[in-house]
């Protein structure tokens, strides 16, 4: 076919907005016991519900939950591993494997036995709406318990406790049913009880540190309802320890980043810990949701592992032999291992190849596809294809980061292409190469993509990660400006055509940028204006991240009012979409219309969209398709090329005062649509009511397509 000429960004694609917000069914936390496999779905058509799904032996796939039941936990606000597949026997005492998950309307713990469409509660009803969570939830040893995290939000503040709760549902009318084991710390993860049921060991930590920074594992036994002789086996303030594993009755393998690492380790109940595979890579994700692991230790004694860098592929490692074997497989970005010790499956994506439930068999390293995320794949030449390259940043420090150049069967455009420079949330996230149809949609029309894993980034060891502390705001904001500046030094990238763009902690990144002179404008998701206003705002698990992040408080205050966004107004003179949702518990709505007035007083061009019902990080596929087609509107606006979607307006004044609730609602009600522009520019598009979780912390919570990744800033 003939090639044609057109301008980068006007492109003829056929990825639309919708393909990317309506396409994708995001699947996690996948559980194996024989022949059967269970995992969470997200439903973007039905506002981001999360169901559970059932493969069976034969092959038939069986969806557990009816709405409006949503399986989704909102512990931490992040939320992470929401149910449990539970053996439950019937009258012939045939085991029948049924289900326990936290419902995202109420956060009680449900169970659904098997072949039933009724749950029935397991956990009591709080004193008020959601107060009592649950997450990573595990099997007791004699298997009438479930051990979890439990979340309490109460008056002065949230208590969290590693708790029993029974199956026979005695705790949703006795509340002193439910027992807790261990209790005093700030944060709880990983309680998983040992074969015999003799002992526990879990992970904690405490304000202000985050779970990448240090963290216990600890180790108590367990008589009757007690947790007593407990003691600490690994880990302090400068240690992450993460997902303990029982392999018998008196070792456990976790993951330690002790040597710059994380590293897999083997720990007697006395004694010391040693390493298993000494290596200068990650062998485990970062810990940004509860639940999340890395590894799992089969019958046979092997240990089918994760590892790499950003991205982690699999290898089967024998303790016997302390040989590693990759496991040959096309898909390069893998992640949530779970096994029943003979079955292994995970979810895998690659550049080419969406998000995918796979099984492995560690025998033979045969890898089945048993699911895809994306009902129909686009053309494949129209996928970028990302250049992962090493850039030199600040006195020779390397910057990471992962380049996508248009990409387009049929077009050729001359000269040097508009280029977006994205930001991930976190900031201790990092950006996969995974096949992401949000880039793809750029891509296909002109406009190259560059996805940076800056300093602070997890998949390149501690002391990368630790770049960003007392240094957020000013390495990520190099960083991010020093890749830019490399495409444009090497011809790829217009230097008039640059863009940033991030979510969370990645758009008071890309807020920040614009006071320099590097980019023509920038697009905030829900992105952190004003950093004293976080520090006084947000939620519990990183109410005490800034601390690391910028300094602690009182003493920094001046450093915080310097590298906030919004007291930086007078530097910022380039154009500003800014998307937002209303019901955002960890950065609140208000920093982003503060941001929007002030830009609107000086006079700079922006846009405002508020999302009603949207949380941090958007569910619902009309919210993610508003937001998607309103940024290229943008990107259009500012380039000066035609684009396939509805142009966007940007105002020069400030928004339109916020109207008392009761007005709004009379207001909505009046025009019949929940949308509206004010005078100032301030746009509402209505949205799902979704719970606060996004993919990670503050950070990992991306949209329009969602990341791995942890803490907004997190």
């Amino acid at each position: 076919m003939s090639e044609q000429s057109s301008p980068h960004g006007s492109w003829p694609s056929p990825i639309s907005a919708g393909d990317v917000a309506r396409g994708v069914h995001r699947m996690s936390f996948p559980s194996v016991v024989g022949d059967e496999i269970w995992w969470e779905e997200e439903r973007p058509t039905e506002g981001g519900r999360s169901t559970i799904l059932r493969r069976n032996a034969d092959g038939a796939i069986v969806e557990l939950l009816s709405a409006p039941w949503s399986a989704c936990t909102r512990v931490h606000e992040y939320g992470g591993r929401s149910y449990l597949p539970v053996p439950r026997r019937d009258d012939k005492a045939l085991t029948r494997i049924g289900i326990v998950f936290a419902n995202a309307d109420d956060q009680r713990l449900y169970l659904l036995e098997r072949d039933s469409s009724t749950p029935t509660p397991l956990t009591p009803e709080p004193d008020r709406p959601a107060a009592l969570r649950y997450a990573d939830p595990t099997l007791s040893a004699d298997g009438k318990q479930i051990l979890c995290v439990r979340e309490e939000h109460v008056a002065d503040g949230v208590r969290r406790a590693v708790v029993t709760v029974p199956l026979s549902g005695r705790g949703a009318e006795d509340p002193a049913a439910i027992r807790v084991l261990a209790s005093g710390a700030d944060f709880y993860a990983s309680p998983v009880p040992s074969p015999d049921g003799q002992r526990l060991a879990y992970v904690r930590w405490n304000h202000p540190r985050m779970p990448w920074d240090g963290t216990e594992l600890r180790l108590g036994r367990l008589e009757g309802a007690a947790l007593t002789a407990e003691v600490t086996l690994k880990g302090g303030v400068d240690e992450s320890v993460l997902s303990p594993t029982w392999v018998d009755a008196d070792t456990l393998y976790l993951a330690s980043d002790w040597p710059g690492f994380w590293n897999l380790y083997q720990a007697g109940v006395t004694g010391q810990a040693l390493a298993l595979y000494p290596a200068e890579e990650e062998f485990h994700a970062p810990p940004g949701r509860l639940g999340h692991r890395s590894y799992a230790v089969l019958d046979s004694g092997k240990v089918v592992v994760l590892h790499g860098n950003a991205d982690l592929s699999p290898s089967v490692y024998d303790p016997d032999t302390l040989e590693l074997t990759p496991v040959a497989t096309d898909l390069t970005a893998w992640s949530q291992v779970d096994s029943d010790g003979a079955v292994v499956v995970a979810i895998a994506a690659s550049p080419t190849r969406p998000q995918c439930l796979v099984r492995l068999h560690p025998e033979t390293g045969r890898v089945e596809v048993l699911r895809e995320s994306l009902d129909a794949l686009p053309d494949t030449a129209y996928l970028p294809f990302p250049e992962h390259v090493t850039l030199p940043g600040r006195y020779g420090s390397p910057v990471h980061a992962n380049v996508y150049r248009p990409s387009h069967p049929e077009i050729t455009a001359e000269g040097p292409a508009p280029f977006v420079v994205w930001v991930h949330g976190g900031p201790v996230a990092h950006a996969s190469q995974e096949l992401d149809l949000a880039k793809a949609y750029f891509t296909s029309r002109g406009i190259g993509v560059v996805d940076v894993n800056y300093g602070g980034s997890t998949g390149y060891g501690r002391s990368y990660r630790t770049r960003v502390h007392k240094e957020w705001g000013v390495v990520d904001v190099e960083d991010a400006a020093a890749a830019a500046r490399a495409l444009v030094e090497q011809g790829v990238a217009d230097p008039e055509r640059l863009a940033i763009r991030g979510p969370s902690a990645g758009g008071f990144t890309a807020l920040l940028s614009l006071t320099g002179n590097m980019f023509a404008c920038g697009v905030s998701y829900y992105g952190v204006a004003d950093l004293l206003g976080l520090a006084e705002t947000t939620h519990d698990f990183e109410s005490r991240f800034l601390d690391s992040l910028v300094g602690t408080l009182p003493g920094f205050t001046e450093r915080y009012r310097e590298r906030s966004p919004i007291n930086r107004i007078d530097e910022i003179d380039v154009p500003a979409l800014l998307l937002q949702g209303t019901d955002d518990r960890v950065v609140t709505p208000d920093q982003a219309f503060t941001m929007a007035t002030a830009l609107g007083k000086r006079g700079v061009p922006y846009a405002l969209l508020e999302f009603e019902g949207e949380a941090h990080g958007f569910r619902s596929a009309a919210s993610r398709v508003r937001a998607l087609e309103a940024e290229l509107a943008f990107y259009a606006r500012v380039f000066g090329f035609d684009a396939d979607v509805a142009p966007l307006t940007l105002a020069t004044e400030p928004p339109a005062p916020r109207p008392e609730p009761e007005a709004a609602e009379g207001a909505e009600a009046a025009n019949g649509t929940g949308e509206a522009e004010g005078a100032g520019g301030a746009q509402t598009s209505e949205g799902e009511a979704a719970p606060d979780t996004a993919d990670a912390p503050v950070g990992d919570a991306v949209a329009p397509s969602p990341a791995e990744g942890g803490g907004t800033g997190d």
